[in-house]
């Protein structure tokens, strides 16, 4: 190559050499810009105001058949309270009708037996006590059995042990046990049990054994029920329309504090099934029907259900509670039924009753 070429004396790669010192003083420089800028960035957003969050999405529209239904149900009252135990008003004093307190004529009064199972609800026994003395119905035996209880219970029973036919306090096998025991040694032609937290209406007593006498076909009767709180004011009430044998085998829809029965149907079903510890007065009634017995809805309020948290329905329904109502309906249908089969056979019934409630609510129907 001649010496004058521009590329003379030029080695490969000679042009790609920078100083090592100049290039790092650069990325420095380079790094101080980035940093900058994010400062400026960050001045920026804190000026601007935050967007809005993006709406949640909207629940889905109910279908317009149904929207008027529930506002035709809501303004004119026709909701069902058959199973309520929460209503959400305030609660208010138990309203009794003068006419409640009347004793009917009673021929031949029949011997009633009233059996109370009880377990550390001295709380609310005295009440209970209370409620079936202070009918003045004379021809009673009044059981209280109590299962060993460990709060004020025994000092209750202390105060009303003269009045009582019977009371102990004795170690048991759960609510059936006690019940079986409380009837163990009574003589009446009438029976009923009463939990240790429930009470009987005033004039129950005389008004069932008036029906009892007027009615001698009749097996078993029972009636509306009051809901009252721990306090013991009303929460709600529940009307019921006539007896549906065909619903009761579906649902249990009936007041136990408000049962009562002949001992003849009793000693035909042998009494209490002790294997249930939560329906066991839906057994009793499905045993009663099998057996023959006759049925009536009476039109009368005649006890009240109390709520309360201790209380073993609010406790135990969605557990024992669901399991022993299954076992009884597969007893019934012989298989398991679900849910939807549940509800499409007490619509009818359901109607009925939302019609009764309203009638009552408006001064129509007088209970």
């Amino acid at each position: 190559m001649d010496a004058t070429h521009p590329n003379a004396g030029v080695t490969a790669g000679a042009g790609l050499d920078f100083p090592a010192a100049g290039l790092e003083e650069r990325v420095r420089e380079l790094a101080g810009e980035v940093r900058a800028l994010r400062q400026d960035l960050a001045q920026l957003r804190a000026l601007v105001p935050p967007r809005r969050s993006a709406r949640p999405p909207r629940p889905p529209r109910m279908p317009l058949k149904y929207w008027i239904r529930h506002q035709i149900k809501t303004r004119f009252g026709l909701v069902s309270q058959i199973g309520k135990l929460e209503y959400g008003v305030p609660p208010k004093p138990v309203y009794v009708p003068r006419w409640y307190h009347r004793k009917p004529l009673v021929v031949n009064p029949p011997l009633i037996s009233i059996a109370t199972p009880s377990y550390n609800q001295g709380e609310y026994l005295e009440h209970t006590i209370r409620s079936v003395l202070d009918q003045e119905y004379p021809w009673i035996e009044y059981v209280v059995q109590d299962g060993g209880s460990t709060d004020s219970t025994r000092d209750v029973l202390a105060r009303y042990r003269m009045r009582l036919h019977r009371c102990e306090s004795r170690r048991d096998r759960g609510q059936s046990h006690a019940i079986n025991l409380g009837f163990a040694g009574t003589a009446g032609e009438i029976m009923a049990y009463l939990n240790s937290d429930d009470l009987l209406l005033p004039g129950a007593l005389y008004y069932v054994a008036a029906y009892f006498e007027k009615h001698p076909d009749v097996d078993v009767v029972y009636g509306h029920r009051v809901v009252i709180d721990s306090a013991g004011q009303e929460l709600g009430r529940w009307v019921l329309p006539k007896h549906d044998a065909e619903v009761l085998k579906w649902a249990d829809y009936i007041p136990q504090e408000t049962l009562f029965w002949r001992r003849r149907i009793w000693d035909k079903v042998g009494g209490i099934d002790e294997s249930f510890r939560f329906a066991m007065d839906w057994d009793l009634l499905l045993r009663f029907q099998e057996a023959g017995a006759k049925i009536v809805r009476l039109p009368r309020f005649l006890g009240a259900f109390r709520v309360h948290q201790s209380s073993k329905t609010v406790s135990t329904v969605n557990s024992t509670g669901l399991q022993e109502m299954e076992r009884l309906r597969r007893r019934s249908f012989g298989r398991d039924v679900s849910y939807p089969e549940v509800v499409a056979a007490v619509r009818s019934y359901m109607c009925w009753h939302v019609f009764h409630n309203r009638m009552y609510r408006l001064g129509l129907f007088r209970y």
